[in-house]
This record gives C-alpha cells, sequence and structure tokens, in this order.
C-alpha cells in the first residue's frame, strides 16, 4: 500500500509519499518541500494574502498530482496554525479541496502537537526518561512533554518564525543590540505562556524538529548538499548554535541565502528560528538538543498505517 502525506504550513509545504511494509513501518517513495510563505502579513491582516494562496494552492495541487502519478491509494492533506487563524481560512481550504478533490484537515494546535511527536517518535525511537518536543513552525511553535507513551503536557503558542521576520527584520548584519530585542521578546513569551510542567520539568532529553533546527544541524555538520539521514538524529550543542549564531548575525540576507543546505526561502527566518532555540535551551536549562529530520508528515502517516489496520485516527501515541 502507498500512502501521501502532505503537511501544508505557515512557511514550507512538505510531501512524503511511502510504501507501507508493516504496521508502523514503511519505505520513503518520494518527498520534497516547496516555501510558499502562506502566513505571509497574516499577522498583521488577519487573512491569508491572495499571493500566499496562489503559491500554496499551487504547490499542493502539484503534490496531490505527483503522489497520484506514483499511485498512492490514500493521499491525506493535513493545514496548520495560518490556515486555522486565518479570518478566510476555510474558504481557502475549500479552494483547495475543489482544486484536488481531496479533503483538507485543518489540525488544532493540540492535534499537530500529538501528531509531531508520533512522527519524531517513529523516527528518533524511543528515549529514557522526560522527553521534551518542540517543533518551530512558520505560525506557531509546538511543545509535548512526554515520558515514554505518556504525554504530561502540551502546549502551541502563536508564536512562528514569519510573523517574527516581519516583526524583526534583518536584510543586512544583524545588529547585537536588535537581536537580544527579539530574542527577549521570545523568552518572555516562553516565560509567559509555557506550562509550569514544561517550564519546570527535570528534561532528560530536548528535542527540535522542523526547518530551523534541520537547517542548523546542516550548516553544523558542513554539509554541502543536505543529507537528512546524516541530520536525523544529531546532537547540537549550546556552542554550536551560538557560533552557527555569530556566523549567521554576520551576514546579510543575501548572503545567508547561498550558504550550503539553508533555502533562499529560509534566509530570513533563520534568525528568528535560532532565537527561539536558543530561548528554549535557556528556558529548559539543558546544553543540547537532539534533531529529528522526522515530524507532523511522518506521524500523518503514522496516523494513515494505524487507521487502515484500524486504529482510532488521531489517537495520542
Amino acid at each position: 500500500m502507498r500512502l501521501c502525506a502532505i503537511d501544508v504550513g505557515s512557511n514550507t509545504v512538505r510531501l512524503l509519499v511511502a510504501d507501507v511494509v508493516g504496521v508502523g513501518a514503511w519505505r520513503i517513495a518520494d518527498q520534497d518541500q516547496t516555501i510558499t510563505r502562506l502566513g505571509e502579513n497574516l499577522a498583521h491582516t488577519g487573512a491569508l494574502g491572495e499571493a500566499p494562496m496562489a503559491r500554496t494552492l499551487a504547490a499542493v495541487l502539484t503534490y496531490v498530482e505527483r503522489g497520484a502519478r506514483l499511485g498512492a491509494s490514500d493521499i491525506r492533506i493535513v493545514a496548520t496554525s495560518a490556515v486555522r487563524e486565518a479570518s478566510n481560512g476555510r474558504a481557502f481550504t475549500a479552494a483547495v479541496e475543489r482544486a484536488t478533490g481531496h479533503r483538507v484537515d485543518v489540525v488544532s494546535g493540540e492535534v499537530e502537537a500529538h501528531l509531531t511527536l508520533r512522527g519524531v517518535r517513529h523516527g528518533l525511537g524511543p528515549l529514557s526518561g522526560l522527553v521534551l518536543t518542540f517543533d518551530i513552525g512558520g505560525g506557531s511553535t509546538e511543545y509535548v512533554l512526554s515520558e515514554g507513551d505518556a504525554v504530561l503536557s502540551m502546549i502551541s503558542l502563536r508564536l512562528g518564525v514569519v510573523p517574527l521576520a516581519e516583526r524583526f527584520p534583518f536584510p543586512g548584519i544583524v545588529e547585537r543590540s536588535r537581536y537580544r530585542e527579539l530574542q527577549d521578546a521570545v523568552r518572555q513569551r516562553l516565560d509567559r505562556e509555557l506550562p509550569e510542567a514544561i517550564r519546570t520539568a527535570r528534561v532528560a532529553h530536548l528535542v527540535g524538529t522542523a526547518g530551523t533546527v534541520t537547517a542548523l544541524a546542516a550548516l553544523d555538520l558542513g554539509l554541502v548538499r543536505y543529507d537528512p539521514d546524516r541530520v536525523q538524529g544529531h546532537v547540537l550543542s549550546r556552542a554550536a548554535v551560538e557560533r552557527l549564531l555569530d556566523q549567521l548575525c554576520g551576514l546579510t540576507v543575501e548572503e545567508r541565502a547561498v550558504l550550503p543546505c539553508l533555502e533562499p526561502g529560509r534566509a530570513d527566518l533563520i534568525i528568528p528560528g535560532t532565537a527561539i532555540v536558543m530561548a528554549t535551551l535557556d528556558q529548559i536549562g539543558i546544553d543540547e538538543l537532539r534533531v529529528s529530520e522526522y515530524g507532523l508528515r511522518e506521524g500523518v502517516l503514522v496516523d494513515a498505517i494505524e487507521g487502515h489496520h484500524g486504529s482510532r485516527p488521531g489517537a495520542a501515541p
């Protein structure tokens, strides 16, 4: 059985096509991602813009056609914070459904966090002790505290790299005073909004997923071409993140855009994304994080496989 998962994020549309080879196991047939910046200006207007919607619809349609061409028997489309928060989010999903012929599942922050954790756990396997997983997205950041199969606390914060980049633009070399304003703003949000259970947890493992941490891992590894197998499970130390931050702050956005493994569409987002990473390390009081290549789209695949085997879709991990 071949399945297709499409993750429509606030910044990136991600595709995963895989062959199921057993319960909870698959072999990747195709994967891709396209930065469409769906959440562009959403924080200012409260609505999705016409151009971002057109870019995103085109990407989703291309991926649906690609999945169908590859013979996927089940194509699942999941949309996250930009769509669920926008005043015209429902109209956008209706347009996507008309164009593709497939239902769009607009997930809540809680479901998004659950699915992301399922994908992360599938990729990294079991980790002992308390695990805090965080997913830095275009429009939101999810935090999930878990131990074994039990989810102890979770939250989806409206703290994403797209609105942060719009509020704190760094087109040129980054002034440290301005960067400190950005990081202080992120720290204050975490201080106010993270549940006490997460803020006070004695975390054994911090796991990061999505574009910011995978890009930082690729830069830390010195990759010329992105290699998901090397990024998966890579451990980023606080010292490495600080070194990379110094490097990135010394570059203009045009210079960041030509770095190996940093897509041009992520060049203005990597600074606010790194600020979230640093603020999270500080908040949790830990000096390293483990990088997960797997995330929401893999969680959608796990959910789809369980659905086909009679498990309850959307169940917690």
